[in-house]
């Protein structure tokens, strides 16, 4: 894994062998992000990361300026390397939450510019995390849920659904809220 764009471009990420985790691949994470540059400006944008895993995608958003990050994962590990590594890339404004995700986002909270979702593909209840996170009020107006899945699973009926796109064996579908 790598840093692909911003103050940290081209910073390798070493997680290790014995997390439980899928990280997003850099094409797909460099397509994604191609598409968030022609939406948003970077600077200052409140995100929340859930289901982190090693922080990727959290390492992208502080690299290009955003200036919140919240991370939440419920295992120990992911979150331990997520603190170790934004400290050691200096990204004071990642801030890291071992949850479990549903809790979380039932205790709603103040609204984020972008949230990325990345649950593991096999998760049961996948399709109520857009519907929670809406359903909760936690995206500004214009704000943008990105939940990453595998090619057999289908979110494009639920609420706000704006686009599906499809990089490799990764799938990213887009929600909205207008």
């Amino acid at each position: 894994m790598r840093i692909v764009s911003g103050t940290h471009k081209g910073r390798v990420i070493h997680a290790p062998n014995n997390l439980p985790v899928r990280p997003t691949t850099d094409f797909a994470k460099e397509s994604l992000f191609n598409i968030l540059n022609n939406h948003f400006e970077f600077d200052g944008l409140r995100i929340l990361d859930l289901f982190c895993g090693t922080g990727n995608m959290s390492y992208e958003f502080a690299s290009r300026g955003c200036g919140s990050i919240t991370c939440v994962d419920s295992h120990f590990h992911c979150c331990d390397f997520v603190k170790k590594t934004s400290a050691a890339f200096k990204m004071d404004q990642i801030k890291v939450i071992k949850s479990d995700v549903f809790s979380f986002l039932k205790n709603g909270g103040n609204p984020y510019h972008i949230i990325f979702a990345d649950p593991p593909y096999e998760l049961e209840n996948f399709k109520s995390i857009p519907e929670l996170i809406f359903e909760k009020k936690l995206l500004k107006p214009d704000g943008w849920l990105i939940v990453e899945h595998g090619p057999n699973t289908d979110l494009s009926s639920l609420g706000h659904f704006s686009e599906h796109r499809k990089y490799g064996n990764v799938n990213f579908s887009i929600f909205v809220n207008t």
